[in-house]
């Protein structure tokens, strides 16, 4: 492998779990950790990644370009999982819940109960694969398709305030005390309407999106009734948020049998 070709699998890698692991990168590359660190300097240098002590995580800047469709809904990280199983958890029988398109989203489709239930969502990646499920009833907001897939636009704002749900899965890019935050107004104003109209709202907030602002602010942190995170997540991030009058709960991931 090329070092170019093995830096882009390294991004890939920091965009899927959050971080990397220099020891971990040294096994899977089969070089040395001096070489590893090597590259790590130079991906730094170029504003691709932020150096750690073990590894590194992924530059913060308050605008991010989104994955492409085949990154974002592949399979998550173990610690997503956990938060997305923990999350599709609360999900009861007639239930009315907006699911959006994100990753973790995506995510929580194959931890979905089988009772039957409504699903709102704005992501055609999310309705193609709950079609077939015969408990659930899907329903897709109209407007504009993005090449993500997704339809954020005023249509879609529209077509979404003719509901009322009983839970929204509210996450972002960025969740902190000050809120939940993403890259795009768009994206965010939709964010708000379907808070606006949820009776719930529970937050996905995998570790490396806590105690993180994006550029633009979606809703107050204190319209979340329930947030949820994984194990690795800032001690400081998470009573932060608790000072807010947020209950915070920490999904534990589940290790595979031997």
């Amino acid at each position: 492998m090329f070092s170019d070709e093995r830096r882009d699998k390294i991004l890939e890698l920091l965009h899927t779990n959050g971080r990397v692991l220099a020891k971990d990168l040294a096994d899977l590359f089969e070089l040395s950790i001096d070489s590893i660190r090597r590259d790590l300097t130079l991906m730094e240098e170029k504003g691709l990644l932020k150096r750690t002590h073990g590894g590194a995580i992924p530059s913060l800047k308050v605008r991010t370009a989104p994955l492409p469709p085949d990154v974002r809904y592949r399979d998550g990280a173990p610690h997503q999982d956990a938060i997305a199983r923990k999350a599709a958890s609360f999900i009861k029988e007639q239930d009315t819940v907006f699911i959006g398109s994100a990753g973790i989203h995506f995510g929580m489709l194959k931890f979905l109960p089988n009772v039957p239930f409504t699903v709102v969502t704005n992501s055609i990646q999310v309705a193609d694969t709950l079609k077939d499920r015969e408990a659930i009833d899907v329903y897709l907001l109209g407007g504009k398709v993005k090449r993500s897939g997704s339809i954020t636009d005023a249509l879609a704002n529209e077509f979404l305030r003719q509901f009322t749900l009983d839970i929204c899965f509210v996450t972002g890019g960025g969740i902190s005390k000050n809120g939940i935050s993403t890259s795009t107004p768009e994206v965010a104003t939709l964010g708000r309407v379907a808070a606006e109209i949820s009776r719930r709202q529970i937050c996905l907030a995998p570790h490396e999106k806590l105690g993180v602002d994006f550029f633009v602010k979606g809703g107050p942190i204190t319209g979340i009734d329930l947030l949820i995170t994984d194990e690795e997540a800032s001690i400081e991030a998470i009573e932060a948020i608790e000072s807010k009058g947020v209950t915070v709960c920490i999904a534990r991931t589940i290790e595979d049998s031997p």
